[in-house]
């Protein structure tokens, strides 16, 4: 294609863009859209569960004191054995228990306590851990993603800001529920609830979560200033 002289110079003058087209020959991959299993309306092919923490931090206290324990505790028997007598505070130790009764106050403390951290060490061997981070829908066999609140929020947040009539709108994402705040400057409240109720169960369809919330939405006016 030729172009006239002088095009491209001088001000007032345009410059031709190059435009994309989706072709139809065999090197051109259909939109994401249409790729079929890795669409998010394509079925799931596993069981798509939550993500296990690695819980490193209360691992390795619960190993350290283990060990500082048994190596105080190890320390004092080879003592013992050598013909040198105990340390102290595993003889008073050893009398305290021997003589406070089990209805004595630290007694008492001292075992709801011990009680107390062995259920949070088997509430956290039980439980998966990282809630912030939601299990996306199994599309293919060995692969598994996940989605942060935070981010599925922010998604949440735009598609609502693109509806007109939102001024400004507010996400909080929890495993379960959306909840969705906006406020409308303009239009009537029902027209721009309709249209984000729209909007919104699209977006969380593009999600691609293994367990969708529901969305709680609520749409007011903004509050005067002054």
């Amino acid at each position: 294609m030729s172009e006239p002289q002088g095009a491209g110079t001088g001000e007032g003058s345009t410059q031709r863009l190059p435009v994309v087209e989706r072709g139809t020959g065999p090197d051109t991959a259909p939109p994401p859209d249409e790729q079929g299993p890795g669409a998010p309306d394509a079925p799931a092919v596993g069981r798509a569960g939550r993500f296990w923490s690695a819980r490193r931090v209360p691992a390795g206290i619960v190993a350290l004191l283990l060990l500082l324990l048994a190596g105080a505790f190890l320390y004092d028997v080879v003592a013992v054995r050598a013909g040198r007598a105990a340390l102290g505070w595993r003889q008073d130790l050893a009398r305290q228990l021997a003589e406070r009764p089990v209805d004595d106050t630290w007694v008492q403390v001292g075992a709801g306590v011990a009680a107390a951290l062995g259920l949070w060490l088997l509430v956290l061997a039980l439980t998966p851990g990282l809630r912030r981070l939601l299990p996306m829908r199994r599309t293919h066999p060995g692969v598994r993603a996940g989605l942060h609140r935070n981010a599925a929020a922010t998604v949440l947040r735009d598609r609502a800001m693109e509806v007109s009539g939102v001024q400004s709108a507010r996400v909080r994402m929890r495993r379960r529920r959306a909840r969705v705040r906006a406020q409308s400057h303009f239009r009537e409240l029902d027209d721009v609830r309709a249209d984000l109720d729209g909007v919104l169960d699209d977006a969380v369809r593009g999600l691609g979560l293994a367990r969708p919330p529901a969305v709680s939405l609520r749409v007011k006016r903004p509050g005067r200033k002054g």
